[in-house]
């Protein structure tokens, strides 16, 4: 079984995930202010998707491939830096716009919801770098079954992973009004988060 101190240490780095401005956040935040909060839940499955995704290949032990050939780690580093630097490049651009700029948009089908959120988590480095390298960390193999335990690590992660982030989809949909009757507020934070979305591309590149 899992020991308490295994089970405490992932819930501390689940949560300083989640709570750090990420990709998963980016992407839940605009779809809730641009189309409505149901559109930001249905995005949210798809994030769940990719966590179930990255969890089932720890299990099956695929992170031991990862880690046997550092290539295939390097392309999903590389490829979420590559989709970083393209949403700053969106967000910076001349005549560009902030993904949180609650402009009118068509609305997206339920089913792209769905697989821009699995894409957008699959290419999420943190998630890549919490699934090949921290997770193990909290699985003590004289405790019992190896993928047992990543197993019930990973679910737990899970659970609080959707959990805020519903939370964070929920609040950021009542954002859109307010930003509306504040041109300037979209400005600043078209800059400021393209700046980050910039910085965050060159640190997972290069880190």
């Amino acid at each position: 079984m899992v020991g308490v101190e295994a089970l405490v240490g992932i819930v501390v780095v689940a949560l300083g995930l989640v709570l750090t401005p990420g990709p998963n956040m980016i992407y839940l935040v605009s779809r809730s202010v641009t189309q409505g909060r149901r559109a930001g839940l249905v995005s949210l499955l798809g994030v769940a998707a990719g966590f179930l995704v990255y969890l089932v290949a720890a299990v099956a032990g695929l992170t031991t491939l990862f880690t046997l050939v550092p290539g295939a780690y390097t392309a999903v580093k590389l490829a979420g830096a590559a989709y970083l630097a393209h949403l700053a490049w969106q967000t910076l651009r001349p005549g560009g716009a902030s993904a949180f700029d609650p402009k009118p948009l068509p609305p997206d089908r339920p089913r792209r919801l769905f697989t821009m959120g699995l894409v957008t988590n699959l290419l999420n480095p943190k998630i890549a770098i919490l699934y090949l390298s921290v997770l193990p960390q909290f699985v003590d193999p004289e405790r019992g079954s190896v993928a047992a335990q990543s197993l019930v690590l990973g679910l737990t992660q899970i659970t609080i992973a959707v959990t805020v982030n519903a939370l964070i989809a929920l609040t950021a949909g009542s954002l859109s009004s307010f930003l509306r009757s504040r041109p300037r507020w979209l400005r600043a934070q078209r800059r400021v988060m393209g700046t980050v979305l910039a910085g965050l591309s060159v640190h997972v590149a290069t880190s």
